[in-house]
C-alpha cells in the first residue's frame, strides 16, 4: 500500500437539471481526522453521507470540503389571477353605469397589481434526489482526485525520508567506527584526567578512584545508542515499505531517534565525535519534519 500525504485538493463539477454544482476539497496536516463541510441550504439532508464517504477516503488530515450550487435562470411562467381579473372588470363596469367613462384597455388591465403574476418555477421532489445524487457522485469524484494527489506527494516524501534514514545509518556507522571510541583512546583520555586529580596535592582512595574510572568508561560507551539507532533505521525503513496510513508510528520514532542522538551528543568524549552526533540530529530534524506530512 502507497504511503499518502496529508495535503491535498481536488475539484469536481457538473449540472443536474437547472443545477450546476461544484465541489471543492483541501487537506491539510493534522494530527487526527478533522472534516470541516460547507453545503448549502437544501444539501444538508446528505451531510451525513458526505463525512461518511470522506472517512472511508482518508484516515488524517484536516479537510474541508465546500459544495456549490447554483440554479440557472429558468423560463418564468406567467399566469393570470382569473379571480382578481374578473373582480377588476366587474368594478369597471360598475363605474361606467354611474359615470360616462371609457371601458379599460387591456394594458391598463395587466397592469393593475394581482392581476399577472411571474412565477419561477419552483423546484421538484424528483428533481433535488436527482441533484443531491448527482452531487454524491461529484463528490466520489473528487475524493478520487484528492487521493491521487496525496499518493503522489506520499511518493515524494517516501524518496526523501529514505535518503535520510541512509544517512542516519551513514552517520551511525561513523560514529560506531570514530577513534575516540576506541577501548586505547578511552583508556588515555582516563588516564590524562586522574593524573590531572592526582596533580592537586589531594590525597585519592585508590579503589573509590578506580570506581569512578570505571563509572566514567561506561558513561562514555555509546554502544547501546548505536544499536538502538540501528533498530530505529531498520524499523522506519519497514513501515515506509509497508505503507498505508502509517505517520503516527513514524512520528513515534522520529521522537525516538531524536532521544537516542541526544543522548550520543551527551556521552561524546571527543570533538570530532560530537561533530558526528550533531549531524545526526540534523538529519533526525529533516527526518520529523517530513513525517509530519504523512498520513
Amino acid at each position: 500500500m502507497a504511503l499518502a500525504s496529508m495535503t491535498g485538493f481536488a475539484r469536481s463539477e457538473g449540472v443536474s437539471g437547472a443545477s450546476v454544482w461544484a465541489w471543492e476539497i483541501k487537506s491539510v496536516n493534522s494530527k487526527g481526522l478533522d472534516i470541516k463541510l460547507r453545503m448549502p441550504s437544501g444539501m444538508d439532508v446528505v451531510e451525513a453521507t458526505v463525512r461518511q464517504k470522506i472517512a472511508a477516503a482518508v484516515t488524517r488530515g484536516s479537510i474541508f470540503a465546500s459544495l456549490n450550487v447554483k440554479r440557472e435562470a429558468a423560463v418564468s411562467e406567467v399566469r393570470i389571477n382569473e379571480t382578481v381579473l374578473a373582480q377588476v372588470a366587474e368594478a369597471a363596469r360598475l363605474i361606467a353605469e354611474r359615470i360616462d367613462a371609457r371601458a379599460p384597455a387591456i394594458d391598463g388591465l395587466l397592469q393593475i397589481r394581482g392581476v399577472v403574476d411571474v412565477v419561477e418555477p419552483e423546484e421538484g421532489e424528483d428533481e433535488r434526489q436527482a441533484l443531491q445524487s448527482a452531487a454524491l457522485a461529484g463528490l466520489d469524484k473528487a475524493l478520487v482526485g484528492l487521493s491521487a494527489m496525496r499518493a503522489a506527494e506520499g511518493s515524494a516524501l517516501e524518496t526523501v525520508m529514505a535518503t535520510r534514514l541512509d544517512e542516519i545509518a551513514v552517520l551511525k556507522k561513523e560514529a560506531e567506527d570514530n577513534p575516540a571510541r576506541r577501548p586505547e583512546a578511552i583508556r588515555a583520555r582516563l588516564a590524562e584526567q586522574v593524573a590531572a586529580l592526582l596533580d592537586t596535592g589531594k590525597a585519592f582512595d585508590p579503589d573509590r578512584l578506580h570506581q569512578e574510572a570505571i563509572l566514567l568508561a561506561s558513561k562514555a560507551d555509546i554502544r547501546e545508542e548505536l544499536d538502538r539507532l540501528d533498530a530505529h533505521v531498520a524499523a522506519a525503513r519497514k513501515l515506509l515499505a509497508e505503507g498505508g496510513p502509517v505517520g503516527r508510528k513514524l512520528d513515534f520514532l522520529a521522537q525516538e531517534f531524536n532521544r537516542e542522538t541526544n543522548t550520543l551528543c551527551s556521552k561524546a568524549n571527543d570533538v570530532s565525535l560530537t561533530a558526528t552526533g550533531l549531524s545526526l540530529k540534523a538529519a533526525v530534524e529533516q527526518f520529523r519534519e517530513q513525517v509530519q506530512n504523512l498520513e
